[in-house]
C-alpha cells in the first residue's frame, strides 16, 4: 500500500524509488503545495543520487542531478506521456491523437455511427464523405494489428490446444502471410479436413495446416543422425498429413461440387504451409539443419509459431522508412 506523508511544514509528499543501482539512486517524488489563492497545486522533483558502499545516499543537498517541474510543468508532461508514450513504443511514425472534448451527446453519435451493423455500407460513407481523416484509418489498422501480435505473444507464453490457435488465425489471417488472399473454407472432402483452404495471390487454391505449438510434440528428434538433426516422428507425422491433404486436394480438383464450394478457385499444384513448433530456442546447427529439411519438400513450407510472429513483427513496420526500415529515430537532443 502506498503511504503519502508530510513534511514538518505541513506539505504532503509521496515518494518513490525508479531504479536502484550500486552507487545511484535515481527517486521521484510528488509534493502537494497548499495555496491559499487556489487549489492545492502537485510538483514532481526528480533526482539521482549518490549511494555509499553502505546504502545510505550522501548528497541529496547537492545531487548528482534534479530537476522540479511545477504544477503547469508537470501536466504538460503527464499529458505528453499519456498521448504519445504507447504510440512511440509500439512504432507509429505517425498517428492522431484523440482528445476528450467530445460531448456526451457527441460520444453516443459516435457510437451509433460505428456501432452500424452495415460495416461496408458505413465504411463507404466514411470514405466517400471524407469523415475519418486517412492518418486515424492508418493509425486504427495498426493498432489493431499491434494488438493481434501481442495477443499472438501471449498466447504463446500459455499451452493452448489447437482450437485456440484456429480462431486465433481465422480473426487474424494476415498473420499467416500476404501470400494468402482469402480463406475459403476446411473441408476437403467428407474424409479430409485441413485447417485452412486458402486462395493465394495468383488465384489457386492452396492450404495451411497448424498444430499447437505446445504441448507433448516435439520438433527433432532427440538423437542425432550421423552428427545432424533430424525431424522428430511427431513432425514426420504432420508432414505425412499435410502431404496427404495436398493430394486429395488434387483429387477433388476437377469435381464441380468442390468448384462451386470453393467460389471457383482452381487447385493446380496446390501448395502446404504447416505451422509446427518453436525456434526462439535453436541452435545455429538447428537452424542450418531446419533450412536443409525445408528445402528438401515438396510442395509443403514448414514454419515455426516464432517464425510467425518474426515475420507479422516485420510487416508492422513496412513502410517506416524510405528503405521499409524503421530507421534513425532523429531524436533532437
Amino acid at each position: 500500500m502506498e503511504e503519502v506523508r508530510r513534511t514538518k511544514n505541513g506539505i504532503d509528499y509521496l515518494a518513490k524509488v525508479l531504479k536502484l543501482k550500486n552507487t545511484v539512486t535515481t527517486r521521484a517524488v510528488f509534493w502537494k503545495i497548499p495555496h491559499k489563492t487556489g487549489g492545492d497545486q502537485i510538483s514532481l522533483k526528480l533526482g539521482r543520487y549518490r549511494r555509499t558502499d553502505t546504502g545510505e545516499e550522501v548528497d541529496v543537498g547537492a545531487p548528482k542531478s534534479e530537476l522540479t517541474l511545477d504544477d503547469e510543468e508537470f501536466r504538460g508532461l503527464a499529458e505528453f506521456l499519456a498521448n504519445h508514450h504507447e504510440p512511440l513504443r509500439e512504432g507509429a511514425r505517425k498517428y492522431v491523437v484523440v482528445g476528450d472534448a467530445l460531448s456526451d451527446e457527441q460520444v453516443q453519435q459516435a457510437r451509433a455511427l460505428f456501432g452500424h451493423p452495415d460495416r461496408e455500407g458505413l465504411v463507404d460513407f466514411l470514405l466517400t464523405n471524407d469523415l475519418v481523416p486517412e492518418d486515424l484509418l492508418h493509425a486504427l489498422e495498426y493498432r489493431r494489428k499491434a494488438d493481434a501480435v501481442r495477443q499472438l505473444e501471449d498466447m504463446l507464453e500459455r499451452d493452448l490446444v489447437e482450437s485456440n490457435w484456429q480462431r486465433f488465425f481465422e480473426k487474424h489471417d494476415w498473420i499467416l502471410g500476404s501470400e494468402f488472399v482469402q480463406m475459403l473454407e476446411r473441408e476437403i472432402d467428407v474424409d479430409h479436413i485441413a485447417d485452412f483452404l486458402v486462395q493465394a495471390y495468383d488465384g489457386f487454391l492452396d492450404l495451411i495446416e497448424i498444430k499447437r505449438p505446445g504441448g507433448a510434440m516435439r520438433f527433432w528428434a532427440d538423437a542425432l543422425d550421423h552428427g545432424h538433426h533430424v525431424p522428430h516422428s511427431d513432425l514426420t507425422k504432420a508432414i505425412t498429413q499435410a502431404q496427404r491433404y495436398i493430394f486429395e486436394v488434387e483429387r477433388e480438383a476437377n469435381s464441380v461440387k468442390t468448384l462451386e464450394r470453393m467460389k471457383g478457385v482452381k487447385a493446380v499444384k496446390p501448395r502446404c504451409t504447416l505451422v509446427y513448433g518453436r525456434s526462439s530456442d535453436w541452435t545455429a546447427e538447428q537452424t542450418e539443419a531446419y533450412r536443409i529439411l525445408n528445402a528438401s519438400q515438396h510442395s509443403l513450407s514448414i514454419l515455426t509459431y516464432d517464425h510467425v510472429l518474426d515475420r507479422a513483427r516485420r510487416m508492422l513496420t513496412i513502410g517506416d522508412g524510405d528503405d521499409g526500415t524503421a530507421g534513425d529515430p532523429g531524436i533532437p537532443f
